[in-house]
C-alpha cells in the first residue's frame, strides 16, 4: 500500500484531498504555441476568445472523463535559456482568461492549480480561481513564492528541477533539491499538510536517469508528503519505445502511471486523461484495493 495511506488529508477552502484511498488525474491544459507534447492550444490564427473557448471546452472534457485537478500552464517547459522566458505580462495575458472561465463553467469541486515559477502570475491566478501553486522550481527561482502560497494557504507542488544543478546521484539529488523545498515552504509558514512534491521527470535528467527515478520512486516516501508524478507524453517514453512522437506515447505513458502508483504516486499529471483514468482505476483496485465489482 502507498505511504501516503497515513497521511492526513490536505483541506483548505472548500476543497479536501484524501491521500492513500485513490490516485487523483490532474488533467494539462497547455496555454502555449510550443508545447513539447504538440497540445498547446494557441495558434496565430486564434484570438483569446478562440483559445478560452478550446480551453473550457477541454476542461469540461477532462472533468467528464474523470478528471478532478486542471493545471493550467502559459510557458513551454521546453529547455530555453534566460533570454528566452516568456514575459511575465505575455504569461498572464495567456493564463488569466483561461483560469477565470475554467472557474466559472466547471463544478466547484474541480481543482485549479496554475503551472508556474513566477509569483506574480501565481497571485493574478488564484485571484482569478486557481486554488493550487504548481512551481516548476520548487519555490527556488522567485523567492516571493513560498510567502505567497503562506499568505494565500494554498496547496504548492515543489517539483525538482535539475537544471543547472549539480547532479552527483539522481535520486539523492532529488531528494535533496525537495528537502530543501520544503524548508523554503515551512520557514515560509506553509502548513505541512499543503506540501505536494514531484521528482520533476525530464527536467535537466537524462532518459537513463529518467528511468532510474521512475524505478526507486519509492524512496521518495521518505519525505512525508503526497507525490504528484508527471510523466506523461515525455520523451523518454518515446526513446525507449522506437522513437515514437508525443501523440503515440500513450501507452508508454499507461505504464509509467501504473508502476509509479505502485510505488507511490498520488496524483498523475497527464494529457490524456480519457485512458489514464482507465489505468488509474485498475491500478488502484490493485495497489489500494479500492474497486467495487458488479454483482
Amino acid at each position: 500500500m502507498p505511504a501516503a495511506s497515513f497521511l492526513p488529508p490536505t483541506i483548505w477552502g472548500n476543497h479536501r484531498l484524501e491521500w492513500g484511498q485513490r490516485t487523483h488525474v490532474m488533467g494539462i491544459i497547455n496555454v502555449t504555441p510550443d508545447s513539447f507534447s504538440g497540445d498547446g492550444i494557441i495558434h496565430e490564427a486564434l484570438t483569446t476568445e478562440d483559445v478560452v473557448v478550446q480551453a473550457v471546452a477541454l476542461g469540461r472534457q477532462f472533468v467528464m472523463e474523470g478528471a478532478t485537478m486542471i493545471d493550467v500552464g502559459g510557458e513551454s517547459t521546453r529547455p530555453r535559456t534566460q533570454a528566452d522566458s516568456l514575459a511575465i505580462e505575455q504569461e498572464l495575458a495567456r493564463v488569466l482568461p483561461v483560469i477565470a472561465a475554467l472557474y466559472k463553467a466547471l463544478p466547484e469541486d474541480v481543482m485549479l492549480s496554475v503551472d508556474t515559477y513566477h509569483a506574480e502570475v501565481a497571485r493574478q491566478a488564484l485571484d482569478a480561481g486557481a486554488c493550487i501553486i504548481n512551481d516548476i522550481w520548487g519555490l527556488q527561482r522567485d523567492s516571493m513564492m513560498a510567502g505567497l502560497a503562506a499568505e494565500r494557504g494554498v496547496p504548492v507542488i515543489l517539483m525538482a528541477n535539475m537544471r543547472g544543478f549539480q547532479k552527483r546521484e539522481i535520486v539523492s539529488d532529488v531528494m535533496r533539491f525537495l528537502a530543501s523545498s520544503i524548508e523554503r515552504a515551512l520557514a515560509a509558514g506553509v502548513a505541512w499538510e499543503r506540501i505536494i512534491i514531484d521528482p520533476g521527470i525530464g527536467f535537466g535528467t537524462t532518459p537513463e536517469e529518467n528511468l532510474l527515478l521512475l524505478r526507486r520512486l519509492s524512496e521518495l516516501r521518505a519525505l512525508n508528503r503526497p507525490i504528484l508524478l508527471g510523466t506523461s507524453r515525455k520523451s523518454t517514453i518515446g526513446l525507449v519505445l522506437g522513437g515514437l512522437s508525443p501523440s503515440e506515447r500513450i501507452e508508454g505513458t499507461a505504464a509509467t502511471v501504473a508502476l509509479g502508483i505502485a510505488q507511490g504516486a498520488d496524483i498523475v499529471r497527464v494529457h490524456d486523461v480519457h485512458e489514464m483514468v482507465r489505468v488509474v482505476k485498475m491500478s488502484d483496485a490493485i495497489v489500494r484495493g479500492t474497486y467495487t465489482l458488479p454483482e
